[in-house]
């Protein structure tokens, strides 16, 4: 039996990844066709590499809420929820607009208030957990660099 301690874990990975399948969906339906047609910088990375770095990135958001739901009081445990859902819900609408809706413009608004809700979910966790912390921050510098690629493909092609 799964003890109480590992549930809240396991509903936290269950989102991550529910969100994932959602964005995923989105861009399967661009990512082969209008996707390769758009220009993009150099330093665009190459596609194999968006799907370890995306399943490692949902792990680590996960085990990471998990260690800040966990610590301090019930309604600290709310908010931690509340902003991971946030953060998760501007994630996948993130997917659905540049690729499902092919609007790298209203994606890039998406991205930099995922990025702003993603700092204030930084500083939450290093006040009360610093590995949680931590483990949150490679997915706020993969965002960060998310933007500025985003950013980059919209000048590149307006």
């Amino acid at each position: 039996m799964i003890s109480k301690r590992w549930l809240p874990l396991g509903l936290f990975l269950v989102l991550a990844f529910a969100a994932a399948a959602l964005g995923g969906l989105a861009t399967a339906t661009s990512v082969d066709t209008w996707y390769p047609t758009l220009r993009k910088p150099s330093w665009n990375p190459p596609s194999w590499l968006f799907s370890p770095v995306w399943t490692l990135l949902y792990m680590l958001m996960a085990v990471a809420t998990w260690r800040a739901w966990r610590v301090g009081d019930a309604l600290g445990a709310r908010r931690t929820a509340s902003l991971y859902s946030a953060q998760l819900t501007l994630n996948a609408l993130w997917s659905i607009l540049f690729f499902g809706l092919r609007r790298p413009d209203l994606a890039l608004l998406d991205i930099v208030v995922l990025w702003a809700v993603l700092v204030i979910i930084l500083v939450r966790y290093f006040r009360i957990d610093r590995i949680a912390a931590a483990l949150w921050m490679p997915y706020v510098a993969w965002v960060t660099f998310a933007a500025f690629l985003n950013a980059t493909i919209w000048s590149l092609n307006r």
